[in-house]
């Protein structure tokens, strides 16, 4: 699934369990070097790119980044951590949120290293957070350096990704180039078919590997499986009882407010929860955000359950090859947290139409 072109190298800060660094690989980049310092995304990270040297530490304490030929370009890609800027985490999208400052570094390692180009990542919230100031002054940095820069905000769902979720992208060249946006590639996928040959599971299914339910159905399960016989990650969270009783409330598509108040015992009087909430994803559309899909207590489409770790790793776009480690917990975290490879791809794709 991925063809590597020698004279173009990547580094990856912030690297999580790997999906831009996937998204790289599929497009050409040669990924070189990473930096992850939490330790169950670093092991997953190791597990499935073993050939990148992976710094596995506080990207704070990172002094010094390989040297490579001459003749290779570089690109320095990456999304420092974007929890603080998220739309859902209104109390923390502030100056004061430390994390909020973690582009600094990013910005460090691009002022010392000076990479052909820069590729910078985020949610699209951290436009809005500060009335925009963070976005301006990430900007400001890199117009300094001397990158010439290039700004959107893209759905994955338009680029081959089964799932609307948004994500802003700055695009930087030290060479003067202005590089526009990928335009839209496809069509956008329902969910049914990025998880309806997957194997039925139950509440708290323990199961990781297990064969296919059917053979592949569809093109964007033929890619994702890419030969495999059997599939890895069928855990599922283990729900109390009385979550389940609510889940078969619930319509496609609908969310919470399908649920009887009756059965909302724990939730104050008179409550308003987000409307991904309890949320069951409707399989003739894409997915809705997956990010915490735990906590938000997404639904499978037609089972009472919630979401295996590999149907959210399917809707991120993962192939199935690829293992995440950890508890189901740390697992589930890696899943939601990444950059979906497809939707990376594409961008480094335009990228490297000017190498």
């Amino acid at each position: 699934m991925t063809i590597t072109r020698d004279n173009v190298v990547g580094l990856d800060l912030f690297c999580g369990a790997g999906g831009m660094t996937l998204g790289a690989k599929m497009a050409g980049i040669n990924v070189a070097f990473a930096v992850e310092s939490d330790p169950h995304a670093a092991k997953t990270y190791f597990a499935n790119h073993p050939e990148v040297q992976l710094y596995a530490k506080d990207i704070r304490k990172l002094r010094k980044v390989p040297e490579f030929p001459r003749g290779r370009q570089t690109i320095l890609f990456g999304g420092p951590p974007c929890q603080g800027f998220s739309t859902s985490n209104q109390r923390t999208r502030t100056r004061e949120n430390r994390n909020n400052w973690m582009f600094k570094e990013f910005v460090r390692i691009s002022r010392a290293w000076r990479p052909d180009w820069i590729l910078f990542e985020n949610v699209k919230g951290i436009a809005e957070t500060e009335n925009g100031a963070f976005l301006d002054l990430i900007l400001s940095h890199f117009s300094k350096i001397g990158y010439t820069l290039s700004t959107g905000v893209l759905n994955a769902a338009n680029y081959g990704v089964p799932q609307k979720r948004e994500r802003l992208f700055v695009i930087g060249s030290l060479n003067g180039i202005k590089v526009k946006m990928p335009e839209i590639q496809s069509k956008q996928i329902p969910l049914k078919h990025a998880i309806s040959d997957l194997p039925d599971l139950l509440n708290g299914s323990e199961f990781d590997e297990l064969p296919y339910k059917s053979p592949p159905r569809n093109a964007y399960a033929r890619f994702l499986r890419n030969g495999s016989k059997h599939v890895s990650g069928n855990l599922v969270t283990k729900n109390a009882g009385f979550v389940l009783d609510r889940y078969k409330y619930v319509k496609q598509g609908g969310n919470w407010e399908d649920i009887p108040k009756r059965l909302m015992g724990n939730y104050r009087e008179n409550y308003e929860c987000h409307t991904g909430i309890y949320h069951r994803l409707d399989p003739e559309r894409p997915s809705i955000v997956i990010g915490n899909y735990r906590k938000n207590m997404l639904i499978h489409p037609n089972q009472n359950r919630g979401l295996s770790v590999r149907e959210a790793a399917r809707i991120q776009s993962f192939p199935d090859y690829y293992k995440f480690i950890g508890s189901i917990g740390f697992q589930q975290q890696q899943v939601g947290n990444a950059v979906p490879p497809l939707l990376a791809k594409a961008v480094f794709s335009e990228v490297l139409k000017h190498t």
